[in-house]
């Protein structure tokens, strides 16, 4: 077993990071070597497969990432932009592949994830599954092939527990359609429609949250001129999907040069 790559959790009690738990543990692939959660978390110095209220798993929750990553290989961290920024440092001088699911960077943090890049392999994506990245290279070949008289509104639905909108899906989805059509979707996007404003702008990207009970995730991307309609559609109803991608990541990361990368790259759809 020591021959194939030690994994550390991240948000180790969230939902995705249980979920992460329970697969890796059972992945004959990798090793599930550290479970890592915030300092003072109920959690820490219990096994962690006791902490879900199931059988021990052999790896104690800690709230020490520096020890934990010493022994791994590859990093699944699905917890908030600041939590991933230290992180990705951690990771770096452990030169352990860094598999990023949180969403909610801006701009800025996602540029200071470059040093990290420059030493270890970065792996981000805003949705981890093989059906949302093909809606993406849909989204980018349709918006690149229709016109501007084709307008294209984003409608993502998530739980009520969700704290970011627009969900990184989402954008993920506006900036396949902005690079279709040959821009930025920072010049595009058009986000909470409320009052008096004004008849919809000529080739912008429109965004629409919704929110309630405990929708995984489903994601529509609509294409809408005089007359006709486009429209494309990923469901998800179980987090095992963004959790499978996300290990499917951090393997395929193993021995890759230094970088950035996307799900794209992962699938062979980049």
């Amino acid at each position: 077993m020591e021959d194939v790559p030690g994994i550390v959790v991240t948000g180790a009690s969230g939902r995705m990071g249980r979920v992460l738990l329970r697969l890796l543990a059972a992945d004959p692939r990798c090793r599930l070597v550290g479970a890592v959660e915030r300092e003072g978390h109920p959690w820490i110095g219990r096994d962690a497969g006791e902490a879900m209220g199931g059988a021990p798993l052999g790896v104690t929750v800690t709230d020490d990432p520096v020890e934990a990553f010493a022994r791994a290989q590859g990093i699944i961290d699905f917890t908030a932009p600041e939590a991933s920024l230290g992180f990705a440092a951690l990771a770096a001088q452990a030169r352990a592949v860094h598999v990023i699911g949180t969403t909610g960077f801006t701009e800025e943090q996602i540029a200071r994830l470059e040093p990290a890049a420059r030493h270890a392999v970065i792996v981000r994506a805003g949705n981890m599954s093989l059906g949302v990245n093909l809606l993406v290279a849909l989204t980018r070949k349709v918006a690149a092939v229709l016109g501007e008289e084709w307008d294209i509104e984003i409608l993502e639905t998530h739980h009520r527990m969700k704290v970011d909108a627009p969900s990184g899906t989402a954008l993920m989805l506006g900036e396949a359609a902005a690079e279709g059509r040959g821009a930025r979707l920072a010049d595009l996007a058009e986000r909470g429609r409320d009052g008096m404003t004004g008849p919809r702008g000529r080739g912008r990207i429109g965004f629409a949250s919704l929110r309630g009970g405990d929708i995984v995730g489903e994601h529509d991307v609509l294409f809408a001129t005089e007359g006709e309609r486009i429209l494309l559609r990923h469901v998800a109803t179980d987090r095992g999907i963004f959790a499978r991608g996300a290990i499917a990541a951090v393997l395929w990361g193993q021995g890759r040069d230094p970088g950035q990368y996307s799900m794209m790259d992962v699938l062979g759809l980049g």
